[in-house]
């Protein structure tokens, strides 16, 4: 049984299994420290628990995440859920920042060595990651004492014993880490459960305090620097509040995702987007074949939702639409949308986050061109791709299984393509009818003579 040696309260249920599980199962030498604050500068990183083993102290972060999750690069798509950043990629940020701090404390502390691990606690939970960038940071809760204990995890440079440098690291996080009192609270909104994230915004699932048992929302913080001067403090104002000055462009739509608040905390050092929380899977995850068109029909219809309005998506991948349980889609992802003229842009921000396979070929150099013939252009990869489960290629011009409508999208000319309320109208018009007439001449035509 291992010692828990301090900490705050458990989040969520899936922290306090974990921590439970390591208690009852880990050796009894082992110290547990959960629910803690590491500061760094002006930065706080919150830490589900800590664990010292004989050979390294580890960094851990548990995730309640169910079924089957694939990795994507650095996001991580998971069924029934919008896809969200990469867990590892942060926690071993903060497993990073962790060490320094120690190794400021106590210079003998650079040959302990500081591990990252995610606990998939749900027993259903599957984590698909070709690439395997991920899979070696990532355990389920009956492997992870097992994972806890592999010496081999310990990079060379770093002793495999711990034990000498026991008292120098606890006197380090004593000085170093302060305990978290309560879940994390933004507004009114408390955190059920954190999703994911990277350096520049963190996703949570929250509910209304005054409300508990209320539904659920998803909330967006977004990190600034209070500390930047008065011009680049406006710009990053801006650029992140696109997403929420898009969205209330948009009347309320059953295929757009709604924005519900957004709100400055503290000195301004973070921003917070509440939206609504679609308990839905991307569609970077295929929905069933029968769903498929109407999937495609409901991408179409809140794009020209969108675009009767004023606003231009800019950034459409399967990865910003949601598809639900009984096979509605929601169109989501707005950080980079344009809600037409003003006087500035966040255009410059769209070539470090655009998948090239979805950009219209006359942006391809220029992603501040973006217009609705570029998100038509983009909607048609992705119908493509829905439809035959391939991107599409010069090859398929003459493929009988791409609707003719979906080709005119895919027009290498702005021009020649239609805009998505006429591609959504020839997705949902019904096939001509033919006249009696004209059957009976077919008829006496094709009768042998």
């Amino acid at each position: 049984m291992a010692e828990i040696v301090g900490g705050g309260r458990p989040v969520n249920d899936a922290e306090r299994r974990v921590i439970a599980y390591l208690r009852d199962h880990a050796p009894a030498d082992w110290l547990l420290l959960h629910n803690i604050e590491v500061p760094r500068g002006n930065d706080v990183f919150e830490v589900d628990l800590l664990v010292l083993t004989g050979h390294s102290l580890v960094v851990v972060d548990v995730k309640g995440t169910r079924g089957r999750i694939e990795v994507s690069g650095t996001r991580w798509f998971p069924p029934r859920r919008e896809a969200f950043g990469s867990p590892v990629a942060k926690l071993r940020g903060t497993a990073k920042a962790l060490k320094g701090l120690l190794v400021s404390r106590s210079t003998q502390l650079e040959r302990v060595y500081v591990d990252a691990l995610v606990v998939l606690s749900s027993p259903d939970a599957e984590l698909i990651d070709p690439a395997g960038r991920d899979a070696v940071n990532v355990t389920t809760v009956p492997e992870l004492v097992a994972t806890l204990s592999d010496v081999s995890r310990v990079r060379r440079g770093c002793s495999p014993h711990v034990r000498p440098y026991m008292t120098a690291v606890l006197d380090a996080l004593n000085q170093t880490v302060r305990r978290s009192t309560a879940p994390p609270r933004f507004g009114n909104w408390e955190v059920e459960e954190q999703l994911g994230g990277d350096a520049k915004v963190t996703e949570y699932r929250a509910f209304n305090a005054t409300l508990p048992g209320s539904e659920t929302v998803l909330l967006r913080v977004y990190q600034a620097d209070p500390l930047a001067d008065h011009e680049s403090r406006a710009a990053e104002r801006q650029r992140i509040a696109n997403a929420y000055q898009s969205l209330t462009r948009i009347p309320p739509h059953p295929c757009v995702v709604r924005s519900r608040d957004f709100f400055a905390i503290d000195d301004e050092s973070r921003f917070v987007l509440v939206l609504d929380d679609v308990h839905g899977q991307s569609l970077h995850l295929s929905p069933p074949r029968g769903a498929r068109m109407s999937v495609l029909q409901d991408l179409l219809s809140g794009l020209a939702h969108a675009h009767a309005n004023g606003v231009v998506h800019r950034a459409l991948t399967p990865a910003s639409v949601l598809v639900t349980d009984d096979g509605h889609a929601v169109l989501t992802g707005f950080d980079y949308a344009k809600l037409g003229p003003r006087n500035y842009t966040v255009a410059h921000e769209l070539g470090n986050v655009l998948d090239a396979h979805y950009v219209a070929p006359e942006c391809h150099e220029r992603p501040d061109r973006m217009t609705t013939a570029s998100d038509v252009y983009s909607a048609g990869v992705i119908a493509h791709q829905l439809l035959t489960g391939e991107l599409p290629t010069s090859a398929d011009a003459d493929d009988p299984g791409v609707p003719e409508v979906v080709r005119r999208m895919l027009d290498h000319s702005p021009a020649k393509r239609p805009s998505a309320a006429e591609a959504l109208q020839a997705l949902t018009a019904p096939p001509p009818q033919r006249s009696r007439l004209g059957r009976l001449v077919r008829r006496l035509v094709s009768r042998p003579s």
